[in-house]
Parts: structure tokens; sequence; C-alpha cells
């Protein structure tokens, strides 16, 4: 009987995990549960052997991969995977996937309510503004952005895009495809951004496009912190006094934000993007199915790794 982990320090709901569960049961595999786990042993032991494993933000570094002395198959039920090892992973032959897109509403409506938020000045009583007639830059094409696209179109908003790989499809449904990074900034009144943490995209967000942001502009992250350059950022915000960052990452200046731009940021306590019943139960159950699909077919579709 194959062995299957779901280790969660932030846990599925309820629900989700029994119908997670009841996907394995039929497949004739066992469930193991490591919710809230507290110590890092724990995880080592109980990963010790499982052959595959359910994660969420939970980090599985080269000491925890290589405690998986019989792991096969590891599914990070969400879109990012920059908590996993990925070089060692597949120096053992371990399998990484992702759950691409079943986050993305969830995500992008957390985009759209940032925006808000900063557009009516934290309904602080001050006068704000709207988000009709207004032109929404999305840093960006995938899953999210695309959702994001979808809200603000019904909200009336004019959108843009810059994308290297995907100006096609973006043009396909509609889409203003600038031809530079400094052109989407420049032209914006809210910037969103949607690239992941890694390679070209690490620290992106510069100052060679920040000098660009039109005074009185929203920048919304709900990507990584990574992609953009907090010192840029700090020093943007303070040659532009009506800039707004809105995030759900707090960064690792946020002492600096504090003292220096107080009204002009808001940051959620905890990365909050997927933090709703229906991703949570989406992305758990894509995750299930694509391990059942790989032990019984084979399939590695959303695998991340090579």
């Amino acid at each position: 009987m194959r062995k299957i982990l779901i280790a969660t320090v932030k846990p599925f709901a309820p629900v989700a995990v029994k119908k997670i569960t009841k996907i394995f049961d039929k497949a004739g595999y066992e469930v193991q549960l490591l919710e809230k786990y507290e110590s890092k042993q724990e995880l080592l032991d109980a990963i010790a052997t499982a052959e595959a494993a359910i994660i969420r933000s939970d980090k599985f570094d080269q000491e925890v991969l290589n405690a998986g002395k019989n792991l096969k198959i590891i599914v990070r039920a969400g879109a990012g995977y920059d908590n996993v090892d990925l070089k060692t992973a597949s120096d053992k032959g371990i399998v990484i996937m992702n759950t691409p897109g079943q986050n993305a509403n969830a995500v992008a409506e957390l985009a759209i309510g940032l925006a808000i938020l900063g557009l009516r000045e934290q309904f602080s009583g001050k006068p704000g503004g709207e988000m009709r007639n207004r032109t929404l830059g999305l840093h960006g094409f995938g899953f999210v952005a695309r959702n994001v696209f979808r809200i603000a179109r019904a909200m009336g908003m004019e959108v843009i895009v810059y994308t290297r790989y995907s100006k096609a499809a973006a043009a396909a449904i509609g889409l203003k495809v600038t031809n530079s990074l400094e052109k989407l900034y420049a032209k914006s009144d809210i910037v969103s951004i949607h690239v992941p943490a890694r390679g070209e995209h690490l620290r992106s967000v510069g100052a060679e496009v920040l000098e660009h942001l039109k005074d009185g502009s929203i920048l919304v992250n709900t990507a990584r912190k990574e992609v953009v350059n907090e010192a840029d950022l700090v020093k943007c915000m303070e040659d532009k006094p009506d800039i707004k960052y809105m995030s759900d990452l707090t960064p690792d200046c946020e002492a600096e934000f504090i003292e220096k731009f107080p009204g002009r940021f808001f940051f959620t306590p905890k990365k909050a993007g997927a933090q709703t019943a229906e991703a949570n139960l989406n992305a758990g159950l894509a995750a299930a199915g694509q391990i059942v699909d790989f032990f019984e077919r084979g399939d590695k579709t959303n695998q991340v790794n090579e």
C-alpha cells in the first residue's frame, strides 16, 4: 500500500482533508496527516516512509528530501514552488509538481481588493477614487493575471499587459500588449505584479521600471517579495510622495515603510492570496488527483523540475 503524507503547517480545511482522503482511499493508498507541526524533526520523521507528499508553504529543503528515502513525488498545492529544493529533488529522481490555476481566482480577487483598498485610502474617511475608467497594468500573464483581467474589465477598467512569452494569447482575448515593461508602468494607474520569483524576474521591479510609475499610482504585489528590489521601491516612494504599495507579502524593510510612508502601504499579516475555502479545496483535490495519476498512469503533466 502506497503511503501519502499530507504535511501542512497551515492545514487544509477539514472538508478538503476529507475529500482528499477519499481520493486516496479509492486508490487504495494510506494517508498520514501532519498538521500544524512545530518542529522540523516532526516533518523529518513523517517523511521517512512516505512515497508521496502534498504540501502547501512547507519547506522541503535538502535535509527533508534526503530524509524521504522512498519519495517519488511531491505536489505543492498552489502555484509557487520556491519552498522546494528543486535541484536536490531532481538529483534524487523525485518529481515535483504544482497545481497551476487552482488558486488563481482567489489571488486575483485579492489583487483587485488591494487595489480598491489603496484607491479608497484604506477606508480611512479620506475621499478616494474608483476603479472604473482607470488603467490597470498586468506585469505578467499567467493564470492569476487572466483572472484579474476578467474582473477588471467587468469593472470598466482599461487593462494592458506586458509579457514576453504570451503576447499572442493576451492579444487574442482583447488585451493591449505593451512593448516594454517601462511603458506598462508609465501608462498604468494601477500595476499588478504576476511573475514568479525565479530567473529574470528576481528583483525585476527595480529602479529602471519604478522610475516610470505615475505619481499617484498604486503598485500591487500578490506574487513574491523577491521580484521587487525593496531598496529601489523605498527610493521611488520617497521621490514620488503619492505612490502606494499594497501587498500580501511583508517586505524585509517593513520598519522603514512604517516610519516613512504611513497611510501609503498595506501588508496582510500572512500571505493571503490562496486563503479561501474554495482555493483551499481546489488545490488540495488537484494535488491528490495528480499523485494518483502519476502512480497509476505515469502522468507528469504539471512537473516543474527536470
